[in-house]
This record gives structure tokens, C-alpha cells and sequence, in this order.
């Protein structure tokens, strides 16, 4: 293929490939911080050179916690990706958020514990502005995307990602609506957050598929509660990426300058090794 992939679809629980690709060629890379979740696939959508990645592995054989996120936000960087957008299955902490309805979150919320949350360290430090987590610009095209279809679409929300894998407790559940927050996921932390810091758009379109644990007049979430509206909602994601593909314009957001004050350590003080590691990343900004 001659043309870089601009776009990435990350796929999550119950969304593994991409029909449609066409003139598709797979990438087995290798990274400095190991391999990605699969090999990435890279074709044709609507004419529009798009990379694919099975962000659970193929098979969904990665947990949560055992995603390499790094490797994967690294994968899509070194191939040329500047968007990315994550198709996620969410449990909805709203009444007006419901199950098989798409939510494109504004906010993010943290509340995992072991993971790797950044590129940086080993003697080069970024101190990257996350305050307004998702691309604005991209969030937009990827909420007119899903207008298109025939699926119920939401603008903003808080997202608190939690470590998993397993599901949340009625006490959490109840806490999380008390902060406020709207829906509750398993891998969209750091998976936003390293974006930003590879200067990279990034945007959620989250499948509510459940009402977690705190509806009492709701059926408390399982994995078979899961599946079946995923599998009701992927001829929509399907057709939402395709309409995204279709009509991307050009990027006018900030997101592709992340990095240029966030810097903070003296290139005279890197470590040649930390340089070389992250060069894809830094090197327009080092002398």
C-alpha cells in the first residue's frame, strides 16, 4: 500500500476485525515496549487507507490488565496513524444511557492500578495536558458518524475506567453515579492518555451494553448480557467506521502538538538509550 494509514480502529470486546478492509496487508511489529495486542492490519475503507487493531488480542485472549498499551499506541505511531478511535463496550452509570445505545465521552476518569500509564521516565520526563482527555474535532466526526446510522448516539459523559477483570460491586457502582460519573469501562485508561502523549487524536465510541450493577431493576451485568448487545451493535460500529472513513477532514486540533511543552527534562541529561527508545516520539522537539 502507498498511502500511510491517517486512521486507526481499536477494537474492543465483541468488535475483532474490520469488514471491508480491503487490499489488506498485516504488520507483525515490534516495539520498544514489546509487541502489541495482534498483528495490525492495514487497508482500504472506503478508499481510505485504515489500520486495524484487535486491542484484546486475536481470540480475546488479553485481560484488561494485560493489554501492552504502550506497544499498541506505539504500533499504530510508527506507521503513521495520527487518529485513532477506540470502539469500547461500556456499562452505563445514567438512566438515559442505555444498553444499546453509543456514547462519544468528553471526560475520563482513572481509576486502574497496574498499569504502565506512560511512555515516560528512564531520565526523560513529559508532564503532558490531559485535561480535556478525547479530541474534540474527532470526537465530532465520530458522533456525526453514528448519526448516520440508525443507532441512538450521546454527546459527553464521564468515563471511569476500572482495572478488572471483573465486574464492579453494587457499593462501587453506586459511588461511581455519586462522582458523577456516566459510564464505566475496563480499557480506555491509559490507553487515551498514551495517545495524547504520541501526539496522536483520539476519541471513544462507547456501546452501552449494560446498566452495571446499580439499576435494581436491571439484571446485574454478565459476560452473556455483554455479548449479546455487542453482537446486536457491531453491523453499527461496523457502519459508523465507514461512515468516519468516508468523511474525515482535515485535522485542526491541537492534539499533534502535545508534546511541544511538555518536555521538561535538559536534552543534555537524556540517556542516549531513553533517546533512542523514544525518538519516534520526542526527536522534533530534541536538538
Amino acid at each position: 500500500m502507498d498511502k500511510k494509514p491517517s486512521l486507526a480502529i481499536l477494537g474492543g470486546s465483541g468488535f475483532y476485525n474490520m469488514p471491508g478492509l480491503q487490499d489488506q496487508q498485516e504488520y507483525d511489529l515490534e516495539t520498544p515496549f514489546g509487541k502489541p495486542s495482534a498483528p495490525v492490519r492495514v487497508g482500504l475503507l472506503e478508499g481510505v487507507p485504515v489500520a486495524f487493531l484487535a486491542r484484546h488480542g486475536l481470540g480475546h485472549t488479553l485481560s484488561p490488565s494485560e493489554i501492552n498499551y504502550r506497544a499498541n499506541i506505539y504500533a499504530l505511531k510508527s506507521l503513521g496513524v495520527t487518529r485513532v478511535v477506540g470502539i469500547s463496550a461500556v456499562g452505563s452509570l445514567r438512566e438515559d444511557y442505555a444498553p444499546g445505545e453509543i456514547v462519544i465521552p468528553d471526560q475520563l476518569f482513572d481509576f486502574t492500578k497496574d498499569r504502565q500509564r506512560s511512555f515516560f521516565g528512564d531520565g526523560l520526563i513529559a508532564h503532558v495536558d490531559v485535561a480535556d482527555p478525547f479530541c474534540p474535532q474527532l470526537s465530532q466526526m465520530a458522533r456525526t458518524a453514528v448519526e448516520k446510522t440508525d443507532a441512538t448516539v450521546h454527546k459527553g459523559g464521564a468515563f471511569i475506567t476500572i482495572e478488572g477483570p471483573r465486574f464492579s460491586t453494587r457499593a462501587e457502582s453506586n459511588t461511581f453515579r455519586a462522582w458523577g460519573m456516566s459510564l464505566i469501562g475496563m480499557t480506555t485508561s491509559p490507553e487515551a492518555f498514551l495517545a495524547r502523549e504520541a501526539e496522536l487524536c483520539y476519541a471513544v465510541m462507547a456501546h452501552v451494553t449494560d446498566y452495571d450493577v446499580w439499576h435494581i431493576s436491571e439484571a446485574p451485568v454478565t459476560v452473556e448480557m455483554v455479548i449479546k448487545t455487542l453482537n446486536e451493535n457491531t453491523y453499527t460500529a461496523q457502519e459508523a467506521v465507514r461512515n468516519l472513513a468516508r468523511n474525515l477532514s482535515p485535522s485542526q486540533c491541537q492534539c499533534g502538538q502535545a508534546l511541544a511543552n511538555a518536555l521538561i527534562t535538559d536534552p543534555k541529561r537524556i540517556p542516549a538509550a531513553t533517546r533512542e527508545k523514544l525518538g519516534l516520539l520526542v526527536n522534533k522537539y530534541l536538538p
